[in-house]
């Protein structure tokens, strides 16, 4: 019997609500390590829960991990004992300030370090099984180009990828983006310049990476702005503390919530994109099957 217009409104608006909403994923990148990715990935998620938001942080720089360390937290379980089938991923995930969830990794484990491509692809679908109700995931990846910095960067909705003021900061954050546009298509990038001493700096960092990228990258950049360098930010990294929770009111801590506020404003996905994807059966409708059956 065919339905009435009714009724399939009915029983698509009851699909809709048995689908957990989509979750926004920002990958973190950096190509150089030392450029303060980790601090970044840790005062934007507290500052997105400061605004109301409910707010997930994975670790995934899976054999070097330091998001717990920053954060004074000791989980008992990780990533690693996912991977092992000793835990399953709802299983391992703590409490952070401010509401935020983390998902912690591993750190000294070389073998976490050379996971498998489809070992990286099992975790990015793990997320899937995850009840909670969350709308971002910041997912904190390790510097470089290495399988798990790409299957994760390529697997969220936006990269922000953070650069400094060093010839070898810019040079591998090209050779990120590079990678991530010519191999995977990924052909959208947020830049974020990180420890600049003048709003000016950031603006001339931003400038030169677009000079490039225009000329050799089919890929738009987008300029987030910069955090400043600042002392307090030091002070709260030695107090384990985020800076937007233990010195709200420093130059830094303005700069991320500044950073939430934009990142807050990007579109929400809606759809698919075609590829491996974090939550994608938030995109595609999970659990239709069990409600196919509605009048």
């Amino acid at each position: 019997m065919l339905m009435s217009e009714n009724s399939f409104d009915q029983a698509a608006g009851l699909r809709r609500m048995a689908r957990p909403r989509p979750v926004e994923v920002i990958a973190v990148a950096s190509g150089k390590g030392g450029v303060g990715k980790t601090n970044v990935s840790v005062n934007l998620a507290t500052s997105l829960a400061a605004n109301g938001d409910a707010v997930m942080l994975m670790d995934a720089d899976l054999g070097l991990a330091n998001v717990d360390l920053m954060l004074g937290l000791r989980p008992e379980y990780n990533l690693s004992h996912v991977i092992d089938g000793e835990r399953t991923l709802e299983e391992i995930i703590v409490e952070g300030p401010g509401g935020v969830k983390i998902v912690p990794a591993s750190s000294g484990i070389k073998r976490m370090a050379e996971l498998t491509p489809a070992e990286h692809v099992g975790l990015i679908r793990a997320f899937s099984e995850l009840t909670f109700d969350l709308d971002v995931l910041i997912v904190d990846v390790a510097a470089g180009i290495s399988d798990s910095v790409i299957s994760f960067s390529r697997a969220a909705h936006e990269v922000i990828v953070v650069v400094c003021d060093e010839p070898a900061s810019l040079t591998d954050a090209y050779a990120l983006m590079k990678v991530l546009n010519g191999d995977h298509g990924v052909n959208r990038f947020q830049i974020l310049c990180n420890m600049t001493h003048s709003a000016q700096e950031g603006r001339d960092l931003y400038a030169k990476l677009l000079a490039v990228t225009d000329r050799y990258l089919d890929a738009t950049l987008n300029y987030l702005g910069s955090v400043p360098y600042d002392d307090y930010l030091k002070k709260a990294v030695r107090k384990q503390k985020p800076v937007v929770s233990a010195y709200p009111r420093s130059r830094s801590a303005m700069a991320f919530k500044n950073l939430a506020i934009k990142a807050d404003k990007w579109p929400r996905p809606e759809t698919a994109g075609g590829h491996l994807e974090f939550f994608i059966e938030r995109l595609i409708g999970p659990g239709y099957s069990e409600l196919e059956s509605l009048p």
